[in-house]
C-alpha cells in the first residue's frame, strides 16, 4: 500500500508540474501604435443639470473637449482641434456654455476660451503673452476668479471676470511675488503664500479692503504651509502643513479667535482636501507609498463615508456634484488607463462611463507594479516602483532600465504609463527609482538632495542598478537608464560622470547645462525662482562653480555609451539648445547618438503621432544598443 501511495504521489507531482509548464503562455507583444490607441481621459465637471460630464480626451489623436452622458455613457466630441491641444476647464453655470484652455505648440502660455452652444469661440484672455490660470467660481456663480501675468510677465495678479459681459477687474495686484492660494467666499480675504525654499514657505491672510497682512504660518516653525480653502461661513481657513512634523497634515484656522486645530493626520502626506458644494462632505487625499488614498468624511457626523468597491481599481480622484447626490470617480490601475465612473449616494449605484484601454490589448499581457525598496551606498532605504516582464526567468534573462522621474522633487507613482508598459511588453524590466529628494516620503527625505543634485541622488540610481543585478532573471550586463526633464538630466549625468555604469541612456528633454537653465527659467516662475536657487544653486553666485561641475554638457567628452535624445522645439523650461549642444558634443566624440525633435511640442509630448514616433524609436534604439538586436 505504501509503495502504491508513493507512486500516486509521484504521478500527481508530475501531472502538477506538467500543468504548471502548460500554464506558461506566450505573452503577446504589441506595437507602439496599439498602446497609443488607448484613450487618456481627465477631468469630469458636472453640467448645470448634472446630466453630463465635461472631460478632456486624446481619442482624436490630440487633446480635445468631450461630453459624456451620465445616463448611457455616450460621448460627444465638443471641440475638433487638429493642431493645438484643448483642455476642458468647466461649464459656465446655468448656461451650458464651456470654458477651455489652450497654449500654442506647448509654449505654456495658456489662454481661456469661451465656447458657446451656437459654436462661437471667444478668447477671454487675449493678450498675446498672457498666461491665465483658472481659480474658482464666485459664490453666486456669476463670475470666476483667475490669475494672470498680463500686467507683469513675472507676477500673477488676481482678476474677477463677469459671466455675460466677460469683462474683468483686478482684485489683487501682486507686486511682492506672492502666490494666491485661496479666496474667501465673501471675497474679503485671500490666503497668500511666499516661497522661501522648495521645502519652506510662509502663509498669510490678506484683507482685500484694508490691505492688512497677517501671518498664518508659525514664525517659529519652518515648513510647508498650503491653503486648502475657506469655509462657506468665512470663519475658517483650512491649510496643509508639515510644520514640526515629518509628513503633511490638515489644519483649521479660526479667523476670529486665531486658534488652530488638527483636522486630519496620518503617517503619509495629505496631498489635498476640499469640501463639496454645500459642505456635506469633505474629501481628503493622502499619498500612501506612491498611491492615492482617498477618503470622504461626513461633515455632519465626522464619520467616513463608505466607498463603492471597484475590483482591482485605484481611485485616483473624486469630484462631488453641486447637489451632492452624485460623485465622479477617476479610477485607474498600473495595467490600464484611467476610467470614469459615477456613483449615486442615494441609490448606491455605481456606473462605469468609459473604456479607455485599447480592446486589442489583453490586460493579462500587461504587468502590475510592485513597490520595492533597496539600500543605497550609505545604507539609506530607497523606494521604487518596479515592473517585471511576465516571462522573465533565470532561464530567460531580460535587460533592464532605471527610470528617473522629473522634478527635482517629483515622484514616480503607482499608475499607468503607456511608454513603460510598452517597454516591459517588449522585454525590459523597469525600476522607477524614487531617489532621495523625491516627494511623498517625508520632508527629511525630500531635502536630502538640496545643493547635491547629480551626486547622492545619482548614486541612488546606480544602486538601483546594483539591486537589479541581484535578481536572477536580469541580465546584469544589459542595464540602461531613462528619464524625462530632471530624469533626463540624471540620465545624462549618469552617462557623463559614471560612463561605465549604464550600457545606454535615453534623455527625454533633460537639462544638460544648469547655468543656462537656471538663468533662463520662464518669467512666470519668478515667485519660485529664489526657492529654486536655494535648492539647486544660484547661477549668479559662487554656486556657479558647482553647477558647472554637475552639468553634463561640460563633461560630454567622458560619455562613451550610446544615447538617445528627444526634445520639443517649443519647450520653455528646458530649451532646445540644451539638447542640440549635448548631441553635437557627443557626435564629435563619435558616441552613437539618435536625436528626435518635435517642432510642435513643448515640455512633454501631447500628440499621439509624436508619442508613437518618439516612444517607438526608443524601443528600436534600446533593442539595438541595450538588448543587442541589430536591425
Amino acid at each position: 500500500m505504501k509503495s502504491n501511495f508513493l507512486v500516486i504521489l509521484i504521478l500527481s507531482a508530475l501531472i502538477c508540474f506538467s500543468c504548471e509548464q502548460k500554464q506558461e503562455r506566450e505573452i503577446k507583444q504589441y506595437a507602439i501604435e496599439d498602446f497609443y490607441k488607448n484613450k487618456q481621459i481627465s477631468g469630469g465637471s458636472f453640467s448645470p443639470d448634472e446630466s453630463r460630464l465635461l472631460v478632456t480626451s486624446n481619442e482624436s489623436g490630440i487633446y480635445n473637449v468631450y461630453e459624456i452622458s451620465i445616463a448611457d455613457g455616450k460621448q460627444h466630441q465638443v471641440t475638433n482641434s487638429t493642431v493645438e491641444s484643448f483642455f476642458a476647464v468647466d461649464y459656465v453655470p446655468s448656461t451650458g456654455d464651456i470654458i477651455y484652455n489652450a497654449d500654442k505648440g506647448g509654449n505654456e502660455i495658456d489662454h481661456f476660451y469661451l465656447l458657446t452652444k451656437d459654436g462661437s469661440v471667444k478668447d477671454l484672455t487675449p493678450d498675446s503673452l498672457e498666461k491665465a490660470i483658472f481659480s474658482d467660481w464666485s459664490l453666486d456663480k456669476n463670475s470666476f476668479f483667475y490669475l494672470s501675468n498680463k500686467r507683469d510677465p513675472k507676477f500673477f495678479d488676481l482678476y474677477k471676470m463677469a459671466v455675460g459681459t466677460w469683462k474683468s477687474k483686478m482684485i489683487y495686484r501682486n507686486d511682492k511675488g506672492l502666490d494666491v492660494n485661496a479666496i474667501s467666499w465673501d471675497e474679503k480675504n485671500l490666503a497668500l503664500s511666499q516661497n522661501i525654499t522648495t521645502s519652506e514657505n510662509k502663509l498669510y491672510l490678506y484683507n482685500i479692503s484694508t490691505k492688512e497682512m497677517k501671518e498664518i504660518s508659525d514664525p517659529g516653525i519652518k515648513g510647508i504651509y498650503n491653503a486648502s480653502g475657506f469655509s462657506k461661513d468665512n470663519n475658517s481657513l483650512f491649510y496643509i502643513t508639515d510644520a514640526g512634523k515629518e509628513f503633511r497634515y490638515l489644519m483649521r484656522y479660526d479667523l476670529a479667535t486665531e486658534k488652530r486645530e488638527t483636522v486630519f493626520e496620518t503617517n503619509w502626506d495629505v496631498m489635498y482636501s476640499y469640501d463639496s458644494e454645500h459642505e456635506k462632505y469633505k474629501v481628503i487625499a493622502t499619498n500612501v507609498d506612491g498611491k492615492n488614498n482617498l477618503k470622504i468624511v461626513s461633515n455632519q457626523t465626522g464619520k467616513d463615508v463608505s466607498f463603492p468597491d471597484i475590483p482591482d481599481g485605484d481611485i485616483t480622484a473624486v469630484f462631488i456634484s453641486p447637489d451632492e447626490k452624485l460623485m465622479r470617480l477617476t479610477v485607474g490601475t498600473s495595467k490600464a488607463t484611467s476610467n470614469i465612473y459615477v456613483y449615486n449616494f442615494d441609490s448606491k449605484e455605481i456606473k462605469k462611463l468609459t473604456n479607455t484601454l485599447n480592446p486589442d490589448i489583453n490586460p493579462d499581457d500587461l504587468v502590475s507594479t510592485e513597490v520595492v525598496r533597496f539600500k543605497s551606498f550609505d545604507n539609506l532605504e530607497i523606494p521604487a516602483i518596479y515592473y517585471k516582464p511576465l516571462n522573465a526567468s533565470a532561464d530567460s534573462k531580460v535587460p533592464a532600465l532605471i527610470w528617473v522621474h522629473g522634478g527635482p522633487g517629483g515622484q514616480t507613482r503607482v499608475g499607468y504609463f503607456s511608454l513603460i508598459q510598452f517597454l516591459v511588453n517588449h522585454g525590459y524590466a523597469v525600476l522607477a527609482v524614487n531617489n532621495r529628494g523625491s516627494s511623498g516620503y517625508g520632508k527629511s527625505f525630500y531635502k536630502m538632495d538640496d545643493l547635491n543634485h547629480g551626486e547622492k541622488d545619482l548614486m541612488d540610481c546606480i544602486y538601483g542598478k546594483k539591486y537589479l543585478q541581484t535578481l536572477d532573471y536580469i541580465d546584469p550586463e544589459k542595464i540602461g537608464i531613462i528619464g524625462g526633464s530632471y530624469g533626463g538630466y540624471m540620465t545624462m549625468a549618469a552617462m557623463a560622470f559614471h560612463p561605465d555604469e549604464f550600457k545606454a541612456g535615453v534623455d527625454i528633454f533633460g537639462v544638460t547645462n544648469w547655468l543656462r537653465t537656471l538663468k533662463s527659467i520662464p518669467p512666470y516662475w519668478e515667485s519660485f525662482r529664489e526657492a529654486l536657487y536655494k535648492e539647486l544653486g544660484d547661477p549668479f553666485s559662487p554656486d556657479s562653480v558647482r553647477l558647472y561641475n554637475i552639468s553634463p554638457l561640460f563633461h560630454a567628452a567622458k560619455i562613451k555609451n550610446p544615447v538617445m535624445v528627444l526634445q520639443g522645439a517649443n519647450d520653455p523650461r528646458v530649451l532646445k539648445v540644451e539638447s542640440d549642444e549635448i548631441v553635437e558634443a557627443m557626435k564629435k566624440n563619435n558616441v552613437p547618438v539618435e536625436y528626435v525633435v518635435f517642432p510642435d511640442e513643448g515640455h512633454g509630448f501631447v500628440k499621439k503621432e509624436n508619442e508613437i514616433k518618439g516612444y517607438g524609436a526608443i524601443v528600436t534604439f534600446l533593442d539595438k544598443h541595450l538588448k543587442g538586436n541589430e536591425k
